[in-house]
């Protein structure tokens, strides 16, 4: 650890690292934008699959599994004593402190992959949001003759640019603006979301669906369980935040404990979104019955108002451009410090470059940082136009990041942690619901995966039309 000089120190932590700022809002912000994500969109489509009283049900406890782990997680920022022990300032370094070499290096490879893969489900996700504003407007101008066909690829690649060029904010402590502008967003749509299923149960007169969801007989009973399975997977994918807990956490200043302002932070926003994701996952279900759309906003495209649709849409692809940061910083952060310690003499990747925008204003742009980040992105975006298929992909990140994520890791170093003896009652129950919970990680990858080879079957890569 660097000694820093006296006159320095109100302006570094203990550290070393400049002095942390962040609050319970803005680790709210970053939470409520984590979370309130793409997932809120097929929610209706997963009730209709397990029911009313399944579903709803399901909600409730993937909240109160993501609230109780999250609390674990957040105990696990510093080593040892909770003010002044050793900091983690990500997950994997969580991970290497209380568990070991082998298990950080497992972490690491199963975190990038699912920030990875919730990139590529944002960008299909704002991409269906762009495609049915422009569908929309078609539709109406034309009186509804002209179907409407559109190409997702060129707005996968507009999002694509506009990543780009965010990307290169350094870090996580510089993108609290854009969390919050993707927190209001996210409450925007939900919002229009849960007004519109209420206005069309008013307007129909009658809540629809079922108490067991979509019935054999509609659909066989293998598709059956394999929709039930990924519905597991779509609800999963929903809290799927515990991935940056401790990122977000290391932005929060000292005192209080930031093991303490996290908590707060968690049970606040997983309360938050919980209560939004039953209304708007309930009001969708109530106003289609069966027959909810996979992605509830852009299910709703063809009807009025549909300048109302248009602006809700517009919410959702303001709100995953911020979310799309939120958890692509890691990737950048884990990538950019390998190569700075495995080359510190190269001034390509360590060099910065002031860029001078007017008198005024000024940034840095470091080579590496501009290369490789750009790449990143433009990767994430060939995968999404290779694989659209929202729903599938949204059941396959939620089955991946769940359980070793969200449940296995946290459970495990909060064992090491706080020394709960084997075999204990504690340690008995922590390890049966981390059981559990691997078996509906197993069983949502399952129905998930199938989705997407039956999707495979009659999609053409880059040239299917919507």
């Amino acid at each position: 650890m660097a000694v820093l000089p006296l006159n320095d120190s109100s302006s570094f932590d203990d550290d070393g690292h400049p002095k942390r700022t962040g609050t319970l809002w803005t680790a709210s912000a970053h939470i409520i934008t984590t979370v309130i994500g793409s997932g809120v969109l097929s929610l209706a489509w997963a009730i209709a699959q397990l029911g009313w009283i399944v579903g709803p049900s399901v909600m409730l406890l993937f909240a109160f599994i993501g609230h109780y782990t999250s609390c674990l997680l957040a105990d696990c920022y510093r080593s040892g004593d909770p003010l002044t022990g050793k900091r983690n300032p990500t997950y994997m370094h969580a991970v290497r402190s209380l568990l070991g070499e082998a298990h950080m290096v497992a972490c690491g490879v199963m975190q990038n992959i699912n920030l990875m893969g919730i990139t590529i489900g944002y960008q299909i996700a704002s991409s269906i949001s762009m495609m049915a504003i422009k569908r929309s407007n078609c539709f109406h101008s034309s009186g509804g003759k002209n179907p409407c066909h559109i190409s997702s690829n060129p707005f996968m690649m507009s999002f694509g640019v506009v990543e780009i060029i965010l990307s290169q904010i350094p870090n996580f402590d510089q993108i609290w603006w854009l969390s919050t502008l993707a927190a209001i967003m996210s409450f925007t749509y939900s919002f229009i979301g849960l007004s519109l299923g209420i206005a069309k149960v008013a307007e129909s007169g009658r809540f629809k669906g079922t108490i067991s969801g979509v019935s054999v007989g509609s659909i066989s009973k293998t598709e059956k369980k394999l929709r039930s399975f990924q519905a597991l997977g779509d609800i999963a994918f929903a809290y799927s935040f515990a991935i940056v807990l401790i990122e977000i956490q290391d932005t929060i200043k000292c005192p209080p404990s930031e093991a303490k302002t996290m908590k707060k932070a968690t049970r606040f926003s997983i309360i938050l979104t919980t209560l939004f994701y039953i209304l708007c996952g309930c009001s969708g279900y109530a106003a289609f019955g069966n027959n909810a759309p996979g992605n509830l906003l852009t299910g709703f495209g063809f009807y009025n108002p549909f300048w109302l649709i248009d602006i809700a849409n517009v919410a959702i692809v303001v709100h995953l451009v911020g979310a799309y940061q939120v958890l692509s910083q890691p990737i950048f952060a884990f990538v950019e410090k390998k190569a700075a310690q495995a080359w510190p003499e190269s001034p390509f990747i360590t060099k910065e470059y002031k860029l001078s925008i007017s008198s005024s204003h000024s940034y840095n742009i470091n080579l590496f940082r501009l290369i490789w980040r750009s790449l990143f992105v433009c990767f994430t975006t060939t995968i999404a136009m290779l694989i659209p298929f929202f729903n599938d992909i949204v059941g396959i990140i939620g089955a991946l990041q769940f359980w070793p994520l969200t449940v296995y890791f946290p459970i495990q170093m909060y064992i090491v942690q706080k020394k709960i003896r084997q075999w204990s009652v504690k340690w008995i129950c922590v390890q049966t619901m981390s059981m559990g919970c691997l078996l509906v990680s197993l069983a949502a990858a399952v129905g998930s995966i199938s989705g997407v080879m039956l999707d495979l079957k009659v999609y053409k890569p880059f040239k299917t039309m919507y």
